[in-house]
């Protein structure tokens, strides 16, 4: 897999509570994503999630009108995953964004970005980084960059 910083929506987020990317993708900056090919939103675990109770997270990809991601639309998602399955490092979980879903999108659905939904919350720690791919990445494990591009 690789990742450039315009297709990277969340670096090292913190999430202790339901929360959108911290960036997002204009998709009315004459981009076409994916056009033509099957793409992939992949998240990994950079701290492990843990909580008082038995909560659990969500990963959703997204759409709204504001690069806020406001008011979304919700693409896909992984279904809630417990945060004992949250480990850092551990698989990404990968979801695949149906070509459908981004050419079918309701009128003035601009910015694509992604969210964390927590139940029977909140955290107390996780960190997150999710990235849109052209690759399943459904093994291995997830490790923090140590470079930057300029």
């Amino acid at each position: 897999m690789i990742t450039d910083a315009l297709l990277q929506l969340s670096a090292a987020q913190p999430v202790t509570a339901t929360a959108v990317s911290t960036n997002t993708i204009d998709l009315g900056v004459n981009r076409d994503v994916g056009a033509g090919e099957d793409i992939y939103a992949t998240f990994g675990v950079d701290v492990s999630a843990a909580a008082a109770g038995a909560a659990t997270v969500a990963f959703e990809v997204i759409t709204a009108p504001d690069a806020a991601l406001a008011t979304p639309t919700v693409l896909v998602s992984s279904g809630d995953i417990p945060v004992a399955d949250l480990a850092a490092g551990r698989a990404p979980i990968s979801l695949p964004i149906p070509q459908s879903a981004l050419t079918n999108l309701p009128v003035g659905q601009r910015y694509l970005g992604v969210r964390y939904v927590v139940t029977t919350g909140p955290l107390t720690a996780g960190s997150f980084t999710a990235n849109i791919t052209d690759s399943e990445v459904s093994v291995g494990k997830h490790y923090a960059s140590g470079f930057n591009v300029a």
